[in-house]
């Protein structure tokens, strides 16, 4: 009997891990999920347990193939996507976290981050990486981790390890035998030279980070080990696609031509846009890997909101207005428009294009007439508004006018969100049948790995619509909203 070859991909995210199997065609056979525990142990600081990221993935590999009746055995590559900038620090012989992992979202670490700029180093990490001195980004999060918990005497000898969590997955998918990550991770840290694609000593010296702490660098589409004493799969299983999540989302939406652009709401809501083989910098926007194939880096720019899904969550579960994230939609519906409320979502500082960690989440406009719709409406106006800036920016950066934006994650099936954020961008939306666009671009970089796909240029050919949404906003009510939205801004 002949097996089918199916694809497995693990995009282990900020709020749970998921496991979608595909079939050749790149079909969904089917789904697991696990929520991840996130912990808050003083303001700004946003913690996980390594190992609870990865008993997670267990979890979810587990339930995809118990809800597809399928069989392990079946399953051809991994591809693995992840929660980017997220820190972990393991022992290289046990395989356990020596630290609580710092989540991308954690401010921590602004101290270092302005003792480095005092130092006059902002220009130089920006030159050399794209990025922005910001506790957002890894390398500062690893200094703080040897310092705080006397780590780097163990760390020069080589017992320890630094992931992004795709480096710790590998690492645990391979029973210990690989500490790898992929150029789109690596690119996140502060530490890769953004042309050279390679870890540079002239930025880890600031950071006093050792290098036989790093993982090695290597191409999207690689095979980068395979699978040992991964409960619930066979040995052998090879993985051959690693991308960070957002870079994975441009992927999976088919967005391979120079221009292409897409929005993936999440926790955060993350733009992206292909540059192709350029390298903009911009003070306000980040220049990132786009992904690595055959050693040739595509690039990309993105502009990254730290709050979109996660300012629902703060709805459902500090507020209580809404029981799930789902009813926040029905509850907006209630009233026609949000009643001049606004809401800034600077629930964990601003991200692009402000970057003002010191920033704090704003309702503006209460009355005594505010009702519950009109908060809940303000809130999904809010993540649209945030987004709307950054698409203005990007395309003024690449000196480009993106005809139409790729949307994905969880949120995007709000349809009330994205029908405004189509009148507010007064751009076309397009929303795929299949959402799970960040599992997918893992998941065909790993059909790449083994030749299941020929090469990239078939990937747009799998991507099916659900649903456009076309602008219906008159102009002068878009420009009042966003007259009204700098003021916000201004004011948070």
């Amino acid at each position: 009997m002949t097996r089918r070859a199916l694809i497995l991909a693990i995009d282990q995210g900020t709020t749970g891990s998921t496991v979608v199997v595909f079939d050749e065609s790149f079909s969904v056979l089917s789904r697991g999920y696990a929520e991840v525990r996130t912990h808050y142990p003083q303001p700004g600081w946003v913690e996980q347990d390594a190992t609870d990221l990865w008993d997670s993935v267990v979890r979810a590999i587990s339930q995809a193939l118990l809800q597809g009746e399928l069989d392990a055995h079946d399953i051809a590559a991994i591809g693995v996507t992840n929660q980017r900038e997220t820190s972990i620090l393991w022992d290289r012989s046990t395989g356990l976290p020596v630290a609580e992992a710092i989540v991308w979202q954690c401010r921590r670490t602004e101290g270092i981050c302005q003792e480095l700029k005092s130092q006059g180093l902002a220009d130089f990490y920006h030159r050399s990486t794209g990025l922005v001195l910001d506790p957002y980004f890894s390398g500062t999060k690893i200094h703080w981790m040897l310092d705080k918990h006397h780590l780097t005497p163990r760390a020069k000898n080589g017992e320890l390890a630094f992931g992004t969590v795709d480096s710790y997955l590998l690492f645990r998918l391979t029973g210990g035998a690989v500490h790898a990550t992929d150029s789109t991770n690596a690119s996140r840290t502060l530490l890769m030279n953004l042309r050279f694609g390679q870890w540079d000593d002239a930025l880890l010296e600031p950071l006093g980070i050792p290098r036989v702490l790093l993982p090695e660098i290597h191409r999207s589409c690689h095979r980068y080990g395979v699978t040992r004493g991964v409960p619930g799969l066979p040995d052998g299983i090879p993985i051959t696609g690693v991308l960070g999540d957002q870079q994975a989302a441009l992927f999976g939406q088919g967005a391979i031509a120079e221009g292409d652009m897409k929005c993936t709401y999440g926790t955060g809501s993350f733009l992206v846009m292909n540059v192709g083989k350029r390298v903009p910098l911009s003070s306000e926007l980040l220049t990132t890997v786009a992904w690595n194939l055959d050693g040739e880096l595509t690039y990309a720019i993105e502009g990254s909101a730290f709050v979109a899904g996660a300012a629902v969550q703060w709805l459902r579960d500090q507020l209580g207005l809404i029981r799930s994230a789902a009813e926040i939609e029905t509850l907006a519906s209630t009233v026609p428009d949000s009643g001049g409320v606004f809401f800034v979502p600077a629930l964990t500082g601003l991200g692009a294009p402000h970057w003002k960690p010191e920033a704090r989440g704003l309702f503006w406009g209460l009355t005594r007439g505010t009702q519950k719709g009109h908060l809940a409406r303000a809130v999904l106006e809010g993540i649209a508004l945030q987004n709307m800036d950054l698409l203005k920016l990007m395309e003024s950066t690449a000196g480009v006018t993106v005809p139409h934006l790729c949307v994905d994650g969880g949120a995007s099936r709000n349809n009330l969100l994205m029908q405004f954020q189509a009148d507010i961008v007064e751009r076309e939306l397009h929303r795929p049948a299949n959402i799970e666009t960040t599992a997918a671009g893992a998941g065909m970089m790993a059909a790449l790995g083994i030749g299941m796909l020929k090469g990239i240029e078939q990937i747009p050919g799998l991507i099916q619509l659900d649903r456009r949404f076309i602008p219906a906003m008159d102009h002068e009510r878009v420009q009042y909203y966003t007259d009204q939205w700098r003021l916000m801004v201004a004011r948070a």
